[in-house]
């Protein structure tokens, strides 16, 4: 395709010195219309290729998915991730990033239309008086270049398109991040109720023990046994509450809020497991491979790269470019006149090898463009991979905690009926206890790491998004019959 570059310059051979005023001003007044345009518009439409502004409504309202206010009521998980991606810091940064990047492939198209200037002069010789005024109307255009441009253009589409893929990456980051501090918080609050379960348990045994000890029927060791654990159960109740207000803050935090902002969360769920949830680990990842977001930046990143290398070799050849002007000038009152018109091409012989050793520093560029890239697989492989086995393990813990708390809390009645009963003793009565709570705190776990495990999954394959939330539970589970819980 042809391209052009000419220069005309147009004056008014004819025009009287007085008129220059008014038409210089017109011109200006053209020029600010233009340049206003020029700063709230985008005549390329360059920010049409950009992804959507980091904001989802997931289940919520139709309006605004980028309310500052938290919503009425409890927060649930899909109000937990429209507030992180509308109001972290992150998401907004990269957004700009975004903007930025689509903004500078403006500038390179903007090389293919004609630069076009209004200029006019005047000055007053002294001594002598003599005046001397001009007006003059430049258009400028480029003719042929050999590529410079084009390549110019193209590795600046490139890296936009390494923006928005880098952009898609920081989002899922903030989205897993927020799950993650979702479910920990939920977890905490889940534990805080366990340990008060075991703080009233705990006074039930002290009391008992305390009354056997009255009747004379138990030893002072029983009774010193059950307030110790009693006071152990009330420090771990502590603590926990503790770990509340700490998972709240950050949770807080990931979506945009001062820390100290009080957060009611959604009641837990119960937790099912699908049956068909494994899958190919080697498919999973060749996926992966395709829809990383990280891996499409970097992919374009080396495309960018190699449009420099064109671009490198394309400004040491020749360009060619069509010049025109006119030009009017007053004197002293002598008016005088001129025109010309021509066609220049411009050979460059030696630049004292710059061009040489730019082409060879984009070349290698090119090289620690690919090199990324492969490294960016690889790792996307092992992320892949140890996501799943994470999830793999988790799911088995999740199903052994199950019948391990069920365990528990039969031992823990029996203990506790025995004890009452008479026949039993006190060290039976707190060894239940302990392992019963000991049995929560793992459900507890095994829940979370579960849930996070399917968030992390599904991050590390570049498809975390709401139709992975429909999936997940509403929260960490608190501790539910293992009737419930099994698949």
């Amino acid at each position: 395709m042809s391209r052009y570059t000419c220069s005309v310059k147009y004056n008014f051979p004819d025009m009287p010195m007085h008129s220059i005023r008014p038409i210089f001003c017109a011109a200006l007044c053209l020029w600010s219309g233009f340049a206003l345009a020029a700063e709230t518009s985008d005549p390329f439409g360059t920010e049409a290729t950009l992804p959507l502004k980091p904001a989802l409504r997931l289940g919520g309202s139709v309006g605004d998915p980028c309310a500052d206010a938290m919503p009425r009521g409890t927060l649930s998980l899909p109000d937990a991730v429209n507030l992180a991606l509308c109001n972290n810091p992150q998401t907004r940064e990269v957004w700009a990033s975004s903007r930025v990047q689509a903004a500078q492939l403006g500038v390179s198209q903007g090389s293919y239309l004609p630069g076009i200037s209004v200029s006019a002069s005047g000055n007053r010789n002294l001594p002598g008086g003599s005046n001397q005024r001009s007006i003059g109307l430049t258009l400028s255009y480029l003719l042929y270049d050999f590529g410079t441009r084009a390549a110019s253009i193209e590795n600046a589409r490139q890296l936009l398109e390494a923006a928005n893929a880098s952009q898609n990456s920081t989002v899922q980051a903030v989205f897993l991040a927020t799950v993650q501090a979702y479910y920990q918080t939920q977890a905490t609050l889940a534990a805080l109720d366990a340990a008060r379960e075991a703080e009233r348990a705990a006074k039930k045994s002290y009391s008992a023990a305390e009354a056997r000890y009255q009747a004379g029927s138990a030893t002072p060791a029983d009774k010193l046994q059950a307030q110790t654990a009693y006071s152990q159960a009330t420090l771990s109740r502590i603590a926990a509450e503790g770990n509340v207000k700490k998972t709240r803050g950050g949770l807080a935090n990931i979506v945009g809020l001062d820390a100290s902002h009080n957060i009611a969360l959604a009641d837990a769920g119960t937790t099912d497991i699908p049956a068909d949830f494994e899958g190919d680990v080697d498919a999973l990842i060749e996926d992966a491979k395709r829809r990383r977001p990280d891996l499409i930046a970097a992919e374009a990143q080396v495309k960018a790269a190699e449009a420099s290398v064109n671009a490198a070799r394309a400004s040491g050849k020749p360009s060619i470019s069509l010049s025109a002007s006119t030009n009017q000038s007053n004197n002293a009152g002598i008016s005088s006149h001129g025109s010309s018109l021509g066609v220049s091409v411009s050979v460059p012989l030696f630049a004292g090898y710059a061009p040489t050793y730019r082409v060879r520093a984009a070349e290698a560029q090119v090289e620690a463009r690919q090199a990324q890239l492969e490294r960016a697989r690889l790792q996307v492989a092992l992320e892949v991979w140890n996501a799943y086995q994470n999830l793999v393990t988790s799911t088995q813990s999740l199903r052994a905690s199950a019948d391990l708390l069920h365990s528990a809390e039969q031992s823990e009645r029996v203990a506790t009926g025995r004890y009452r009963a008479g026949v039993g003793n006190m060290l039976d009565v707190l060894n239940a206890q302990s392992a019963l709570a000991g049995a929560r705190q793992q459900r507890i776990q095994s829940i979370l790491d579960w849930n996070i495990g399917r968030a992390t999954l599904a991050q590390s394959m570049g498809n975390l998004d709401e139709n992975l939330l429909q999936t997940l539970s509403p929260a960490a589970a608190k501790p539910a019959a293992p009737e419930k819980d099994r698949p």
